[in-house]
């Protein structure tokens, strides 16, 4: 199957193009927070040399008590993705999950998220899929990598080819995910870009009660798996404090473990493409 390109804002997913870094914290806990996650990512992004793709999410429907935090809601959430995207000049990605959400989303967002756990939502997806934005579609922790075939039909019936889909770990008995890294190999022969969700894919869902684990120590040696197995980008929520952040604390990165992460993923892929330079460092 022939690889296709998506285009979000200047940058180049799939085919060919350079690893695409995804990455914010999981839920904008307020904009002081998201401005400065946001500034930090932009210059490390600069840095390293790698396109950067802005996430967090305004509302998170799917939080796993009706205790937990679920951010500033629609208004006030994409009010504050807009700023980063305008003042930073930084292309925005954030999940809907009700077709309501989908008006005012398409005219912040350049990337609207479908989450995992609604990857099967037929009218959803559909809606989405209409509006003509990039569209990435997490596949869910209950489907097999073959049956995203199903759900990438439903897309282009819409009659939009603006389409990523990511993996991010299939469900292994209770509270537990693992990833099976023939799936990205699977995923590609649709010939869609395909995305790692490095931090999702080791979250432990529900594994403290009223709220979900993680270990994300092992997020480093799964995003380097996933890199050398092919990925075109890499999705990794990020916090000033993981420990204190509202919501996926647990399995998101500390920003200070960052870079060398990324340089890192370069050099796999620089490898596996046969582009390696004579010399490799923070600038290159």
């Amino acid at each position: 199957m022939e690889q296709k390109q998506v285009t979000v804002g200047d940058i180049k997913i799939g085919a060919g193009a350079p690893l695409v870094l995804i990455s914010g914290p999981c839920v904008i806990e307020n904009e002081k927070i998201t401005l400065e996650t946001a500034s930090f990512l932009k210059g490390l992004a600069e840095k390293v040399n790698i396109p950067l793709i802005f996430k967090s999410s305004y509302d998170k429907a799917n939080r796993t008590s009706i205790n937990s935090f679920r951010g500033p809601g629609l208004k006030k959430g994409l009010k504050i993705l807009d700023r980063v995207k305008k003042d930073l000049n930084i292309p925005v990605l954030s999940d809907v999950h009700r077709i309501s959400e989908i008006n005012a989303a398409q005219k912040v967002l350049d990337v609207i998220q479908i989450p995992a756990f609604l990857c099967r939502q037929t009218d959803l997806i559909l809606e989405v899929a209409k509006t003509g934005k990039p569209v990435n579609i997490k596949k869910g922790q209950f489907l097999a990598p073959w049956d995203m075939d199903n759900v990438i039909q439903k897309v282009l019936s819409a009659g939009t080819e603006n389409l990523l889909i990511t993996e991010r770990g299939t469900m292994f008995g209770y509270n537990n995910l693992v990833v099976d890294f023939r799936a990205i190999a699977i995923m590609h022969q649709t010939g869609w870009p395909v995305i790692f969700d490095a931090t999702h894919s080791v979250q432990i869902p529900g594994g403290k009660g009223t709220c979900s684990g993680g270990n994300r120590e092992f997020v480093p040696l799964l995003a380097k798996a996933a890199v050398a197995s092919g990925v075109d980008a890499v999705f990794m929520e990020v916090h000033q404090d993981p420990d204190r952040a509202l919501c996926d604390g647990p399995n998101s990165l500390k920003l200070n473990m960052l870079e060398n992460l990324l340089l890192d993923l370069k050099r796999i892929r620089m490898a596996i493409t046969n582009d390696i330079p004579k010399t490799l460092n923070s600038t290159t």
